[in-house]
């Protein structure tokens, strides 16, 4: 197994509302916009020196080699937000949170409680706020000091203590909307996190207890889908830090229909799955006939 352990920064770049963007302007609107968003967060981090790890649906999470490129790139990224206006007329808003420690990387991907950490810091974020842990601000330069102030002390699941917050300003000027965020766009601090899949007599339930779930024709998948269509590990559903993804790994495509009608052909690309839909598997759904995989999140 090829894994290390090194002191890095964790950041998580999240869309404030994407479920919101979906609902209101549709599929392939949204994902347009999101797709720009990422490409956007993804470059600064790497002008920055940072590492992309993954792609969380409407998140990127990156590991930087110190604290301080980790925040000089969190407030790039909102400054460049704020300039290129990826949704256009229609306002895109992101929040990030950060922390520094001990990493373990292994396969790609990393791991740990500084990984732990910074994702939950993101969960209480605000829009177009960035936060951060005492950890990070205990690396900077007086520079970069005088651009933080401390927000809070909060207790996270799992950690005896409470934990220093602070806020990283980012604007030219100190305005109130930055000090505060946006609290419309912030995360439900309450949410059950559970995905149901059905086909004909098959149920699998996706949570923090079951996290993933392999779907296609292969007998030893979890959801099995005999169609000559289906390749035979089509697609993938996971559970990633609050979120519910779907991963097209087929030659045909994969078909999502959410609530809303609408309906978004993924070939090898990730969606965030929310509310109620059905997901057909190498066919389209005039084609599929009703025979579909049905999900409900909640």
């Amino acid at each position: 197994m090829n894994s290390q352990q090194q002191n890095l920064a964790i950041l998580f770049a999240d869309i404030s509302g994407s479920t919101a963007l979906y609902d209101k302007l549709g599929n392939d609107v949204a994902l347009r916009m999101v797709t720009r968003t990422l490409a956007i967060l993804t470059r600064i981090a790497l002008n920055h020196d940072g590492k992309l790890i993954k792609t969380i649906g409407d998140e990127v999470m990156c590991t930087f080699p110190d604290a301080v490129r980790a925040v000089n790139a969190a407030r790039a990224m909102q400054l460049e937000i704020e300039h290129q206006r990826p949704g256009g007329e229609h306002a895109i808003y992101v929040r990030i949170g950060l922390h520094y420690g001990e990493v373990l990387l292994e396969h790609n991907d990393a791991f740990g409680d500084t990984v732990n950490l910074a994702a939950r810091i993101t969960a209480i974020t605000r829009a177009r706020q960035i936060l951060t842990s005492q950890a990070v601000i205990s690396e900077l330069p007086e520079k970069l000091l005088k651009q933080t102030r401390p927000v809070r002390r909060t207790a996270f699941r799992g950690k005896a203590e409470s934990f220093d917050v602070f806020q990283i300003l980012w604007e030219q000027e100190d305005t109130t909307s930055t000090r505060i965020g946006i609290q419309s766009y912030r995360k439900p601090a309450l949410s059950r996190n559970e995905l149901m899949l059905r086909h004909d007599i098959q149920v699998v339930t996706l949570s923090e207890r079951q996290q993933s779930a392999v779907l296609g024709r292969a007998e030893d998948n979890d959801m099995v889908i005999l169609d000559s269509l289906a390749s035979r590990q089509h697609a993938r559903v996971e559970f990633n830090f609050g979120k519910f993804l779907l991963t097209d790994h087929s030659v045909n495509g994969t078909f999502v229909r959410f609530s809303d009608g609408q309906v978004i052909e993924l070939n090898h690309q990730q969606i965030v799955l929310h509310g109620a839909g059905a997901i057909s598997l190498g066919r389209n759904f005039e084609e599929a006939a009703g025979d579909v995989i049905e999900y409900l999140a909640q």
